[in-house]
């Protein structure tokens, strides 16, 4: 059972599609009003989303040639491990299998289930429960194989994007309100690092792509591929909604509606009914997220319990023999992303976790440094362009975001790390364990 091997059966679509799906969740809809609110003016906000775009790109650019050197399952525990050693790998794994992976699965049922009741009616008490379900099924779904996995998440993508581009179109066609130079009218003091760290955490989430790369035909060439068409299709789905956006209604209005400034700009647009159809158009785009993460994340202990490096490794590297999917890894992630969602603090965990986890970014993007000087080059595997310029901009956004966080929020900061700290002892009792 434990020789299973992931079968090979994702293409560029599919990978695209993930790529695309694990980052427009809810933060196209919900962050638009802290952008403007961080800004205090309508361009500076479309600066700041244009700058977040930027910054992912050039980090995309980067780890697209990584990842084309290291085409293996597990994503970035993999980069930091071929690159910087097991103790490295293991705590950038330790952090994402822990808390990222559970917390970010956790928040987007919890808010799947909010919307869902909010939709129908719902009595508030079914929002927990109905968060759960959604979790329970995809991680049924994807176990099934990540082939099925795959197409659920090619057409839940394919349906989020319908509502998107009809806010754009209609937006930009019918608005009548200024774009550029509108005032927020908030009272909040100016903070544009906070408004593009706004954009970056909507922008996260694209190198989950990673995760399956041993289940990819041709990974070196699919994989780089499909993180720079995914992020191109993320970073004009997100400008154009808020241009479109601004075009529909006032920045100050944007600011008061918050989350539901979607819906309220396609009731203008559509009538009542396409206010309700828009909200259904949300809830499609939260749930494909959801899929995409459910999907990708238990790659991650797969890929450590392979190395030998995580408790209980022989039970969490087996691959099941019909599914050819890891159960197992999956049903961990989902009993934790469970707790998670039982307790209520999915949303802290995640910005508990988001510090750590950028912090293995930067070493990723550095990687691509050490890795051009000790393998032989390669002219027929995917380069970054601009080098080096293009990774120092994907370094110098990461480091911003850590010092952004640690000036904004030094007790996340702290707990972060020991979160990170805490995997220390686990991977010497596990390394000791194998070697005894």
């Amino acid at each position: 059972m434990t020789k299973t091997e992931l079968k090979q059966s994702i293409g560029f679509i599919t990978a695209t599609a993930i790529v695309v799906g694990t980052v427009i969740g809810s933060g196209i809809f919900m962050k638009p009003a802290v952008v403007i609110e961080a800004t205090g003016n309508s361009t500076f906000a479309l600066l700041a989303w244009i700058i977040g775009g930027i910054i992912t790109l050039a980090s995309g650019l980067t780890i697209a040639e990584v990842s084309s050197k290291i085409p293996e399952t597990g994503g970035l525990y993999v980069y930091i491990e071929k690159v910087y050693g097991k103790f490295w790998g293991f705590l950038c794994g330790w952090v994402q299998t822990i808390i990222y992976g559970p917390a970010v699965i956790g928040a987007l049922g919890l808010y799947f289930g909010t919307l869902f009741a909010g939709i129908f009616s719902l009595p508030k008490e079914s929002e927990l429960w109905i968060g759960i379900m959604a979790v329970l099924f995809l991680s049924v779904v994807n176990t099934l194989g990540s082939q099925v996995g795959g197409i659920v998440q090619s057409v839940l993508t394919a349906a989020k994007l319908l509502p998107i581009f009809l806010i754009i179109v209609f937006g930009v066609f019918k608005g009548n309100v200024p774009i550029f130079g509108m005032d927020s009218d908030s009272s909040q003091a100016i903070n544009f690092g906070a408004a593009v760290l706004a954009t970056l955490w909507a922008y996260d989430g694209w190198m989950n792509v990673g995760f399956v790369a041993g289940e990819m035909k041709n990974p070196a060439k699919t994989l780089p591929k499909a993180i720079i068409t995914g992020i191109l299709i993320v970073m004009f789905a997100y400008v154009a909604v808020n241009v479109a956006l601004l075009h529909v209604l006032r920045a100050d209005d944007i600011v008061a509606l918050g989350p539901n400034a979607a819906s309220e700009a396609a009731t203008i647009l559509f009538g009542s009914f396409g206010g309700k159809l828009i909200a259904i158009g949300i809830l499609i785009s939260i749930f494909g997220c959801l899929n995409g993460k459910v999907l990708t994340f238990p790659r991650m202990p797969l890929a450590m319990a392979i190395d030998g490096l995580f408790p209980l490794a022989r039970y969490f590297s087996r691959i099941h023999p019909k599914w050819r999917t890891p159960v197992l890894a999956t049903f961990m992630q989902i009993t934790i992303a469970t707790i998670m969602m039982l307790l209520g603090n999915a949303d802290r965990l995640t910005d508990i976790a988001i510090f750590s986890v950028f912090l293995f970014y930067g070493f990723a993007f550095y990687a691509v440094f050490l890795l051009r000087k000790s393998l032989p080059s390669n002219e027929q595997l995917y380069r970054v362009p601009f080098y080096p310029f293009t990774p120092i901009v994907a370094i110098v956004g990461t480091a911003y975001i850590i010092i952004s966080t640690v000036l904004h929020a030094p007790l996340d900061t702290f707990l972060s790390i020991v979160v990170t700290i805490s995997g220390i002892p686990v991977y010497y009792i596990v390394t000791k364990k194998r070697q005894g």
